[in-house]
């Protein structure tokens, strides 16, 4: 993450609508509980937020920049059940099966190994674990922004995201755009024990 993007993720309007207006729209109704990782929590505003709502799920809380783990740090101090560590998100520690949830929030298109990130994502899920993300399209207006930041970027296109999440063993998938195509919001499930997977598997957009 460049110091720009640093910055704007610590900034207080930034952390006031990510909790307010945010977590419940990627959350896409979906309530916290058991197990929680999120990936790339950046300075823990999203984090906060899921914290405060869901006070019974254990959060554990991660990002590979020491910056932003030392401002989640400080910012997720007051919650007992977070948890803050410093882990590369394509090459996780945690064992299989260990997550009820696993949330990503604007952070995959940093993530150059984005496939990795995903299979990883699948492999900590228990089964019938759920995924839920979003984050930026692959946009002219992105692609700009980023060409000016110059911070390491992999910008994603939809029917890709939505092709490496079934390629990566998640089912129910779906891939939906929001604000005028400027982001989408994505979900999976790792599949449960042979022969419950239904007719619903699968992706939609």
């Amino acid at each position: 993450m460049s110091a720009l993007e640093s910055g704007f993720c610590r900034s207080a309007p930034w952390q006031l609508f990510a909790r307010r207006r945010v977590l419940g729209w990627a959350l896409q109704g979906h309530a916290l509980s058991g197990q929680v990782l999120e990936l790339g929590a950046g300075s823990g505003a999203m984090a906060e937020g899921a914290a405060i709502a869901f006070p019974e799920a254990r959060l554990t809380v991660t990002d590979l920049d020491p910056t932003m783990v030392r401002s989640a740090c400080e910012r997720l101090r007051p919650y007992p059940n977070v948890e803050v560590i410093e882990a590369d998100i394509t090459r996780l520690a945690f064992e299989d099966g260990s997550f009820d949830v696993v949330t990503s929030n604007l952070m995959l298109h940093h993530v150059v190994e984005w496939p990795a990130a995903l299979d990883e994502a699948r492999r900590v899920l228990r089964p019938g674990g759920l995924l839920l993300g979003y984050d930026l399209t692959r946009t002219l207006a992105a692609e700009a922004i980023h060409f000016v930041d110059r911070s390491p970027h992999r910008l994603i296109e939809a029917d890709d995201l939505a092709a490496q999440l079934v390629s990566s063993g998640f089912y129910e998938v779906a891939v939906d755009s929001a604000w005028r195509g400027h982001v989408m919001r994505f979900s999976g499930r790792a599949p449960s024990p042979a022969g419950e997977i239904g007719e619903d598997a699968g992706t939609s957009r």
